[in-house]
């Protein structure tokens, strides 16, 4: 499987909130088959963004690394 370049995060344990170390990513909802479109999400100088298309709560924490995630379940290995 190719390297992911920008961070894939996904929300298979169905939590509200997903803290991530990245404020580029793409969410891809769930593992496939259970996806969605990988859609590209860009928090800018915000701290959070939610997903349109499965409403998962995204907050970015400055101490993880930008392709870990709180939940670590939520983090797509590259």
């Amino acid at each position: 499987m190719a390297d992911h370049a920008i961070p894939h995060f996904q929300n298979d344990p169905g939590v509200p909130s997903i803290r991530v170390g990245a404020r580029e990513f793409m969410c891809m909802g769930a593992s496939p088959p259970f996806d969605h479109p990988h859609i590209f999400l860009d928090m800018g100088s915000d701290d959070e963004i939610i997903c349109s298309y499965c409403s998962t709560l995204y907050k970015f924490d400055a101490k993880l690394d930008s392709r870990e995630a709180d939940p670590a379940a939520c983090a797509v290995a590259a």
